[in-house]
């Protein structure tokens, strides 16, 4: 059996496949601060035989939430003398272009604990002026003084040549043992200083926290019996042992989100709609990504605490494309300042929760609105519900500032939420030059198939995909999952005119190196995989466009597809391109894929006869465009291969239901996936 488990803001979700595809869903409530807590509730809820795991994958929000909470380690930083001040500089760039007085981001590390070390290395790769051993023995005695725990190591250029940073950890090591400490190398070897180092400060601070939640699971998971294979997830949509994840905690940090967007483009493939807009709605927040031709996006251009007047800490790992916004089940309807209605980006979250769960929440949610509208049902919770309490909390904090009913404040709430996702969803769509008609919805989360139908509607995408695991859909994508490992090498050369022995002789190094961190994880070399892409321009820009490139080694008759696939990117990006103009590499990025082992999918029996035997009831329910309709009510459960039926209607399942609307159509596939299409203009 293979397991997975999702610690969401709400929720930890698990998924079991065992050798015979058959499924096991389970969902617990997420239990901060101990979040190992929830998994060990969500494993014995689910009641498998944990000595028969094979493979445990886990996808984690506790690095994220230690560095937004600032719950890390008190972390120094070690850096070229003359540029102990980086983290203070940072970019000259303003997120808010006429606010003339806003502040730059606050280091992670003051600068009294920011030492310098003599040592120069040129952009080449040339040492220019030798390290000093002497600054680093100074460096750690004042740090031991004044109690540091981690240490992160930055030196100017050491993308091109990583001898001083591999010395000078060698060295702390001698010196001090038990402090953590993390060099810039280990993370990346791509350009930029600053978000280099604020990168490798941003490990640092968060190595002892996960090096202590994996120990506090891995000790949990194995004195109840789990066997020792144990993955977690990573940033970019492939997974890696617990050991690694202790060394780069840092690529953990969307540990859970990416997993959800990755099983979004393995169903894709499977069903065969390679273009995806995958939409997770979870209890927090909702998410989206945009899936090109089963590709999934990765950057390595991400930041935390970033929005429209905060510029954000950089993290330059790779990291899928994600839109994410504070709109999900558990987001909070409030009044603001100016008397107009807002829903999120605060959340209940799991304690005390959305008011329907009666922990002693007294802010409406959107879960709360969903429930009055009558797309949720009081038995699709695991508590004991008050319709009367959701529904005077409704009215005390909506109904009465505008002076209606508990329903139209419900009505009011999911019009808001649906704008507010309606604006995610574009961002990653039409505002990067793609048509949503030419892609299909795969919406999952708690909240996903309650909001993607209608959301499909009104941006034209014509079908949404319900997957069977819809609300631990994240858990399942684990589950589909290799390992994935990123090398990218800055290395600025004229493409026209560099020979190709130099970029092969990169390829070689980097391909070595994929070999000895795989094979350190227990793969073997026919598990492991390679993607080659190149980071180019044209001579003279600052930003690079990605381009899928041929597998190594590059031969002389390469080069004209390697331009003509350059060209066609940059203009698909930026809508023109320059074929007159010389174009230079600026990164080689090797992917590295270790395959696991992927469980295979269970078929559904056909439907036999009319889907009026999976019929509930019949209720009221709210939608959009159409307001209140009586609206049939089915069970997911008894839904056949080949079911269709025509909107309004609701499917439930215990833990979502999927909410079609007038004038979609309904079908089931032979997987169990809901089908929804709708006629696009």
């Amino acid at each position: 059996m293979k397991v997975a488990t999702d610690i969401g803001g709400t929720f930890t979700d698990l998924v079991a496949i065992d050798e015979n595809g058959s499924l096991i869903l389970e969902k617990s409530h997420t239990t901060p601060p101990n979040f190992d807590q929830g998994v060990m509730d969500v494993l014995e809820k689910s009641g498998i035989d944990m000595k028969s795991i094979e493979a445990f994958f886990h996808g984690t929000t506790t690095i994220i939430n230690a560095l937004t909470e600032r719950k890390g380690a008190k972390t120094a930083l070690i850096t070229t003398k003359g540029f102990r001040d980086i983290l203070e500089l940072a970019r000259g760039n303003r997120p808010d272009l006429f606010n003339m007085v806003c502040e730059k981001p606050t280091p992670f590390v003051p600068r009294y604990l920011r030492r310098e070390v003599t040592e120069r290395i040129s952009y080449k790769g040339d040492i220019l002026t030798p390290l000093s051993e002497e600054d680093i023995c100074a460096a750690v005695e004042y740090l031991k003084k004044e109690q540091v725990e981690a240490i992160a190591v930055c030196y100017i250029n050491s993308y091109a040549n990583e001898a001083h940073e591999r010395k000078t950890v060698e060295k702390i090591k001698k010196l001090w043992p038990e402090v953590y400490v993390c060099p810039s190398v280990d993370i990346t070897k791509e350009w930029r200083e600053y978000e280099r180092t604020s990168t490798a400060v941003l490990n640092a601070y968060v190595m002892p926290v996960a090096s202590s939640y994996l120990n506090r699971l891995g000790q949990r998971l194995t004195d109840a019996g789990v066997p020792e294979n144990r993955y977690i997830m990573q940033s970019n949509g492939g997974t890696t042992t617990f050991d690694q994840a202790k060394l780069t905690p840092v690529n953990i940090v969307e540990s859970g989100p990416v997993a959800g967007v990755f099983g979004a483009s393995i169903l894709g493939k499977l069903i065969g709609e390679p273009n995806i807009i995958a939409f997770d709605v979870g209890g927090t927040t909702a998410k989206c990504s945009l899936i090109d031709q089963g590709a999934v996006k990765v950057t390595t251009s991400y930041y935390i605490e970033k929005d429209e007047r905060h510029a954000g800490y950089p993290i330059m790992a790779p990291v899928v494309d994600i839109v994410e916004i504070g709109n999900g089940g558990g987001s909070i309807a409030w009044i603001d300042e100016g008397g107009s209605l807002k829903v999120g980006p605060k959340s209940a979250g799991a304690l005390p929760g959305p008011v329907a769960y009666g922990k002693g929440g007294t802010e409406p949610t959107t879960t709360d609105a969903n429930l009055i509208a009558g797309r949720l049902s009081t038995k699709n919770f695991d508590m004991e519900v008050s319709l009367e309490n959701v529904q005077n909390a409704l009215s005390d904090k909506v109904g009465t500032h505008f002076g209606i009913s508990a329903e139209e404040s419900a009505e009011s709430i999911i019009r808001v939420a649906d704008s507010n996702m309606n604006n995610a969803l574009k961002l990653i769509s039409v505002r990067r030059g793609y048509d949503p008609r030419d892609f299909a919805m795969v919406a999952f989360g708690g909240g996903g198939p309650m909001h993607g139908p209608t959301l499909a509607k009104e941006l034209n995408i014509r079908k949404v995909i319900v997957p069977v695991a819809a609300s631990v859909f994240s858990a399942w994508g684990m589950l589909m999952s290799d390992i994935r490992h990123d090398f990218i090498q800055t290395k600025i050369l004229s493409f026209a005119n560099v020979p190709m022995d130099e970029l092969n002789a990169m390829w070689k190094s980097q391909i070595e190196e994929a070999h000895k961190i795989l094979t350190s994880e227990g793969l073997t070399t026919d598990q492991a995989v390679f993607t080659f892409i190149a980071d180019m321009r044209y001579a003279g820009q600052e930003h690079t466009v990605q381009v899928p490139a041929p597998a190594y080694p590059w031969k002389e008759e390469d080069r004209a597809e390697i331009m003509e696939r350059f060209h066609k990117t940059h203009e698909h990006f930026y809508t023109f391109s320059l074929p007159d103009t010389p174009a230079e590499i600026v990164n080689l990025h090797l992917v590295a894929y270790g395959q696991l082992n992927k469980p295979a999918l269970q078929k559904i029996a056909p439907q036999n006869g009319s889907i009026s035997s999976a019929l509930k009831e019949t209720r009221r329910v709210f939608f959009s465009e159409d307001g209140w309709l009586e609206t049939p009510i089915y069970d997911r459960s008894k839904l056949g291969y080949g079911a269709k039926a025509e909107g309004p209607l609701v499917v439930e399942e215990p833990t979502t239901a999927t909410v079609v609307c007038p004038g979609q159509r309904l079908s089931v596939d032979e997987y169990g996936n809901l089908i929804i299409e709708t006629e696009v203009e």
